[in-house]
């Protein structure tokens, strides 16, 4: 009888396990961002920005105040002293 059972029980098939999907790696990085601060930038306009606010050098060797990592995908906005 015990060898009976123990022949049935070895001849269930075993389950593989499978880890579990993960999410694509765009919606695992993108998050939204608290905390951030509105800056009147040179084009007039107001733009809402989460970053430091920095001082980049120009092309003619001055420097220009900017405002980074800003809504809708600015890397930087140029601030109105």
């Amino acid at each position: 009888m015990k060898a009976l059972t123990l022949a049935l029980l070895l001849s269930l098939p075993v389950p593989r396990f499978t880890p579990p999907a993960h999410p694509p790696v765009e919606t695992a990085t993108r998050r939204p961002r608290k905390g951030g601060r509105w800056y009147f930038a040179a084009t007039g306009h107001a733009d809402y920005c989460y970053g430091p606010v920095m001082y980049v050098t120009e092309a003619q060797g001055g420097l220009k105040r900017v405002a980074t990592f800003c809504q809708n995908d600015q890397a930087m906005v140029t601030l109105k002293d």
